[in-house]
């Protein structure tokens, strides 16, 4: 398994026989090289989306179009974008489970807001905010997307049993390192933490070091970006 970090909240997972690429966000990301855009792009073979936020979905159509992909994404938006870019989306809602080439992709809850911005200003609905179970190679990620600490993460952590957590913690928009950290001793055993969600807007955490003074005995990885980590398969 290899995961690598994109900049902000942007990543590719390759899990299975997938290449994931979640939230793509790279045009316009402050912390993404644009001279590397056909190295985090290229052997893709779909997108996930947690929500409609700029920050997360705004060059998601063009990205699908550019390299033939289909999205995964809550059944709102894939409706949205499927009548007004003519995108291939498969719209699950949370608990829904997209089996994969070698691994699965489940919707779970998070708590945050979700909306796209049209180019008269007005956000559109664009369904509920989510984050992923993502399964495959014996191993299991949460994927926690854009949310604050929450009571969902306790039967999460129970009933998936996830051993990797990619954890949205910069704060501001999320919860912080230090609620991040708290969430993951409190719901979940994992064994490696990843952040996301940060070192990217002024807002925002701009080091994971606070997330790795808490977490002491977990394996919390802080990879560069475009550095990518690889987990073994168990």
């Amino acid at each position: 398994m290899k995961l690598t970090w994109l900049g902000h909240a942007s990543w590719r997972i390759e899990v299975g026989r997938e290449v994931l690429l979640i939230d793509p966000w790279l045009e316009g990301n402050p912390a993404f090289p644009d001279a590397r855009r056909i190295e985090a792009l290229t052997g893709a073979t779909r997108i996930l989306v947690t929500h409609g936020h700029g920050d997360h979905a705004s060059e998601v159509p063009a990205i699908a179009a550019e390299m033939d992909l289909p999205v995964i994404c809550i059944a709102d938006l894939a409706g949205w974008w499927s009548q007004n870019h003519g995108l291939d989306c498969t719209g699950i809602n949370k608990g829904g489970t997209v089996d994969l080439d070698g691994a699965s992709v489940t919707m779970v809850n998070a708590v945050h807001s979700s909306s796209v911005a049209t180019s008269g200003g007005q956000p559109v609905y664009a369904g509920a905010e989510a984050g992923f179970v993502i399964r495959g190679e014996g191993r299991c990620i949460y994927f926690s997307g854009d949310t604050d600490v929450m009571a969902d993460m306790g039967w999460i952590g129970e009933y998936y049993r996830p051993d990797i957590g990619i954890l949205a913690c910069g704060g501001h928009f999320t919860m912080d390192m230090k609620a991040a950290a708290w969430a993951s001793k409190r719901f979940f055993d994992f064994e490696t933490v990843l952040p996301s969600h940060y070192a990217s807007f002024p807002v925002v955490a701009a080091t994971a070091d606070e997330l790795v003074a808490e977490l002491d005995g977990v394996d919390v990885r802080v990879p560069a970006v475009l550095e990518t980590v690889e987990i073994a398969a168990k």
